[in-house]
């Protein structure tokens, strides 16, 4: 794959789009809306990280939601449906089992729809964004967002240099290997603080949060941006409207219910799939564009 395509877009249509699909990710508890949503979020994690995704969303993800989806049966016994009953004598409902599932999925989805944001929404997109509304919080938000990468780095060179002098923690007994670990801990703790006082200084320095301060940007809100921007509003306003009408709702206690199928009801679930397969589909045209250049080259 090449480069993403929906990451290049304006930071701000970055941030709209991740707020709605993460949003109605929350909002919606509908199976059909839970698929599409899991599905594009799934379908986009791919695009970013390809096999690394793939392999994330099978060891961890998949364990998460079966897990998730087991445990809610055991302590939420609402529900008229009773299918059988537990040693202890609690009763487990078609309800808590179909809700279970539900909550799981949409747990696992907005789990994944944020590692595409961390992904996409790196730290200058967020200072770009928030600089000048929230100086101190978009910095914050960037350094969180940096703290796992770059920390994991951090720790894999000191691991690497502990054991080239043999104090790492898979060397010696457990009380050696121990103390090597808390050796490291201390490293990379005092590593983080220096770290974060030059980080401070640094934006001190150079008047960061002042209200007067320009800054160079390299985002240009062009024609595509506004397009793409056009798209996602419009299919948001029918989303939403399906929402407000009740179109994608569904009640799960004491019984469970869903609205009837209604062609209004098609059509918002058809929006709510463009919505959430956006980025996949626009990373496949770039590709057949670049195979067509390619091809006339």
């Amino acid at each position: 794959m090449r480069r993403d395509s929906f990451a290049g877009f304006h930071p701000f249509v970055n941030l709209a789009y991740f707020a709605l699909v993460i949003g109605c990710s929350m909002a919606f508890m509908h199976p059909l809306s839970l698929a599409i949503s899991l599905i594009g979020a799934l379908s986009y994690s791919v695009v970013l990280n390809g096999r690394k995704a793939i392999l994330f969303n099978l060891i961890y993800m998949l364990p998460l939601l079966l897990v998730l989806a087991a445990f809610n049966p055991l302590f939420n016994h609402a529900g008229a449906t009773i299918l059988f009953y537990l040693p202890n004598g609690n009763h487990v409902t078609k309800e808590s089992i179909v809700y279970g599932v539900a909550a799981a999925c949409m747990y696992v989805t907005v789990i994944i729809w944020f590692s595409c944001f961390n992904k996409v929404m790196t730290s200058d997109k967020l200072i770009y964004l928030f600089g000048k509304v929230m100086p101190a919080l978009s910095l914050i938000l960037s350094m969180t967002l940096r703290f796992v990468p770059r920390y994991r780095h951090q720790l894999s060179v000191i691991s690497q240099a502990q054991r080239c002098i043999g104090r790492d923690v898979t060397q010696g007994n457990f009380i050696q290997k121990a103390r090597g670990g808390l050796r490291m801990v201390s490293i990379l703790t005092t590593w983080a603080f220096e770290n974060a006082i030059e980080t401070a200084d640094s934006m001190k320095a150079r008047g960061y949060g002042l209200p007067k301060r320009t800054s160079f940007s390299i985002y240009r809100f062009d024609r595509r941006d506004i397009i793409v921007l056009a798209i996602l509003t419009a299919l948001a306003a029918v989303v939403l409207a399906g929402a407000a009408w009740g179109s994608n709702s569904i009640r799960f206690f004491p019984s469970i219910a869903v609205k009837g199928y209604s062609p209004f009801g098609a059509a918002v679930y058809g929006a709510y799939f463009i919505v959430c397969l956006l980025p996949v589909m626009l990373q496949l045209m770039e590709e057949v564009k670049w195979r067509f250049i390619e091809s006339k080259a």
